[in-house]
C-alpha cells in the first residue's frame, strides 16, 4: 500500500485510529490529561480535513467506555468499535473497517502504548500500511513503558509524529479558511 509521497504525510491517504481511551483506565495512565487533551486535538483536526477515524474500546463491559472528551471530539464521525484482541487489527471488525477506508497510512493515538497502540503498529506495518504515532498523544501506565513501546514501534518501521506536526502536514498551506478555522487547535 503505497501513499502519494514517500516521506510526507497526506490527509487523503490516512485514517486516524484511536485506541481504547476508556474512563476506567484513565486514572493509571503517565500523564492522562496531555493524553486527553492531544489525542482531542489530533481528532477534531481529522474532522476538520476530513481525515476518516476508526476508534475502539477495550472490552467495554468490564472497561467502560471512552471518556468524554474523546467522544465529543469524534462526535458523529465514527461510532466504537468493541475489541477483545490487544492489537486493533487482530479484531475481525476493526480490521474489516480499516480494509473498507482503503487509506494507505494509519495514525495512531491511545493506550497502552506497549500493549494495544504497538500492535496495532506491528500488525499495520505487516498489513503493508505505513504507520505513524502521535507520540504525544500515546501514554501507559508508567513512563518506561510508554518509552519502550514508542522504541518499539519505531525500530519496527513506524513513523515518529506529534499533533501538531501531524496537522501542519496534513494542510500543508496558511492563510486558508482551513488553516483558520484549524488555528483554535494549533494554539491548544
Amino acid at each position: 500500500m503505497g501513499s502519494t509521497s514517500p516521506l510526507r504525510i497526506d490527509k487523503d491517504d490516512c485514517a486516524l485510529m484511536v485506541v481504547d481511551i476508556q474512563d476506567r483506565l484513565l486514572p493509571a495512565i503517565h500523564e492522562h490529561e496531555r493524553l486527553i487533551a492531544q489525542s482531542a486535538r489530533l481528532i477534531q483536526g481529522a474532522r476538520l480535513l476530513g481525515v476518516p477515524i476508526v476508534w475502539t474500546e477495550q472490552y467495554r463491559q468490564g472497561l467502560g467506555p471512552s471518556n468524554a472528551a474523546i467522544i465529543e471530539a469524534i462526535g458523529e464521525a465514527a461510532s466504537p468499535l468493541e475489541k477483545m484482541t490487544f492489537g486493533c487489527l487482530d479484531d475481525d471488525g476493526v480490521r474489516a473497517e480499516v480494509e473498507r477506508l482503503a487509506r494507505p497510512t494509519l495514525i495512531l493515538c491511545g493506550i497502552e502504548a506497549h500493549i494495544c497502540v504497538a500492535q496495532t503498529a506491528l500488525r499495520g506495518l505487516e498489513m503493508g500500511h505505513r504507520v505513524a504515532v502521535a507520540e504525544d498523544a500515546v501514554s501507559s501506565r508508567r513512563a518506561a513503558d510508554r518509552e519502550v513501546g514508542l522504541a518499539r514501534m519505531r525500530q519496527a518501521g513506524a513513523i515518529p509524529a506529534n499533533v501538531e506536526m501531524l496537522l501542519m502536514e496534513w494542510m500543508r498551506v496558511a492563510g486558508t479558511e482551513t488553516f483558520r478555522r484549524m488555528l483554535p487547535l494549533l494554539k491548544g
